[in-house]
This record gives C-alpha cells, structure tokens and sequence, in this order.
C-alpha cells in the first residue's frame, strides 16, 4: 500500500499525469482515509500543480460515486442545472430558478448541490427557503420527481466518503480538484446537464470529463462578466456535448449573444442579492412570474439553453421564446405547490 501511494506522488511530483489505474488507486485511497494527511495534501496539491486532467477527473468522479448513496429509478430524460461557483458574484440563486421552471415545464430536474460556500444564498439554502426537503432517502427521490418532476441532493447526504476528505480541504485552505467534482457527483446520474464553470479555462476539462462518465447532452458554459451561468452582460462561451452515454461523442464550442435575443446589458449589482432572505424572497418573485427584469432576462438564457438540451431539434431561438413565456406564466411555482 505504502510502496504504492509513494509511486503516485513521485510521479505526480515530476510533473506526469497520472495513468487511469493510478488515479484510481490514488482517488480510492483517499476517499477511504488510507492516505496519511500528509499523502492527501500532497496528492491534491500535486494534481493542481501540473493541472488536472480528464481523465483524473473522471477516475475521481467514479471513485466518489462508487462510495456514494446511489439513486436508481428514474427513467427517461433527466437534467441538473449546476455550477462550479467560486465566481464570488453573490448572485442571486439562478440554477436553482432554473431548475424550478424546467420542472414546471414537465422536464424532470434532479438538482444536486451544498450550502453556500462563496455566495450568500447556496443552493440548499435556496431549497430549505423555499419549504423543500432536503434530508431524503432514495426512495423519496424517486417519489418527489414522480410527484413534482423535482428533487434537490443534499450532497453531505449522499456522499458520506467525504467525511475523509473534508479535513484535508479545510487544513489546506486552496483550491483543489474537489472543487471541481461537485457538480460532476449527481448519485441520480441525469443523462442531461447544464453545467456552469466562473473560469473559462475549465470548459474542455469539464465537458471532456462529462463526456468521458457518460452524460448524453450538457452545456458547459462560462458567462460574461467572469459567472459560471449565461449572463445578460454579453456573449457566453459554451462547449456543447452529444454523447453516446459510453464514453464517445462531441464537442462543439459556439458563443451565445443576449442581444440576439432582444436582451439588453446589465451590471452585476443588478444580478446580487446581499443575503439568504433577499434571495429566497426574489427566487419566489422571479418563479411566480415576477422579479427585477435583469434576474428575469438571466433566467430566459439558462431555462431556453438548457431546453435546447432536453428537446432535440428544438432551435436555440425558439427555445429562448419558450423560455420567456414559461417565465411570465411563473411554471416554476407550481412546482412550490403541487
């Protein structure tokens, strides 16, 4: 064991990549606590200092799910709206609008996130504002989606491995390849994402390692202004994914303009909320057909993209109109009461 952690840190201190089966030993070990602290940092630091590939990527998102509290039974096209965060934006909640509308559409939306890290509303808190649960069972996901066509994964529930890991994260205090893999471990496994990253570098990290665990049909997108959601401030870039669920398929970059679709520029204070309380009470304005016209604006470009994602042949111009229209009507809160 010993003999063999020491040959994935040499090899990662003379600046390799890992190979597959060393990167799963490594990630294995590690999410098991078989890694002294002093092997976990170094690991971590070393995967960040010669930048993480892929193909490490993928080997820690299998590894993690390996260990995690699997979610099986839901059949058919499923999504997540999800971000990298760590835009330090303090935006309002718009993954998880997002993902409420799309229920109220009749897409089924299972949405896996934490509490705030860098924001002042995170994703779970958003959820718990709005009166939705957050401690399930597996069963009850099933149910919910059956019931609301939305369930929201409180990570810490699902994915009890990282108890091991979390001591290491919080003694390092940097950036880690564990930043990345929050929005890759949806135990749920949705065939469908909409996946934001706050940098622009990571987009053909990110949508290889999509590729690569089998996800059919993502965007990953990096928005203007530095977000990790398409913004009104000008044109996002995103990296389109057409997978085979095996491991193969595209990767197609294009660039998305607001103007194209009659929105105007905005600044990033109109896109902040400055605490839980605000961000709750605009989510409930901007689900219920309201809310400041710049959030509502913001919404029509993630729902239409991530519509354009879960309805094949359904163009982006047509499916940003559908969007607006889903919004006005507020779909996203007949979520909050069915």
């Amino acid at each position: 064991m010993q003999t063999a952690t020491s040959t994935i840190l040499e090899t990662l201190a003379t600046g390799m990549d890992l190979a597959p089966e060393l990167a799963e030993a490594g990630f294995s070990r590690l999410m098991d606590g078989e890694m002294t602290c002093a092997q976990a940092g170094s690991f971590l630091m070393g995967l960040r200092m010669k930048g993480e590939t892929p193909q490490e990527l993928t080997e820690a998102v299998r590894a993690a799910l390996a260990r995690a509290v699997r979610v099986t039974g839901i059949d058919g096209p499923t999504i997540d709206i999800v971000g990298t965060g760590g835009d330090g934006r303090s935006s309002f909640n718009c993954s998880t609008a997002t993902a409420l509308t799309l229920a109220g559409m009749g897409h089924r939306v299972v949405k896996h996130g934490n509490r705030a890290v860098s924001s002042s509303c995170g994703a779970a808190d958003a959820v718990e504002g709005l009166g939705l649960p957050l401690e399930l069972d597996p069963e009850d996901v099933r149910r919910l989606v059956a019931q609301r066509n939305f369930v929201f994964l409180f990570a810490p529930r699902f994915h009890p491995a990282f108890r091991n890991v979390m001591p290491i994260r919080r003694e390092l205090g940097v950036r880690t390849l564990f930043n990345l893999l929050g929005p890759l471990l949806n135990p749920a496994r949705p065939n469908h994402m909409l996946l934001g990253v706050a940098r622009a570098e990571l987009l053909p990290l990110m949508a290889q390692t999509l590729l690569m665990t089998g996800v059919r049909r993502a965007a990953v997108v990096h928005g203007a202004g530095g977000y990790d959601e398409l913004t009104p401030m000008g044109p996002a870039r995103i990296m389109l994914l057409e997978g085979d669920g095996e491991g193969r398929g595209t990767l197609t970059e294009i660039s998305v303009d607001p103007a194209d679709y009659g929105i105007a520029p905005c600044t990033p204070e109109e896109l902040a909320v400055p605490d839980r309380d605000t961000a709750v009470r605009v989510l409930r304005e901007l689900l219920s057909g309201g809310g400041p016209a710049p959030m509502r604006d913001m919404l029509v470009l993630n729902v239409g993209m991530a519509l354009h994602l879960l309805e094949p042949g359904l163009a982006l111009p047509d499916a940003m109109a559908a969007a607006r229209l889903a919004l006005a009507a507020g779909a996203g809160g007949k979520v909050l009461h069915a």
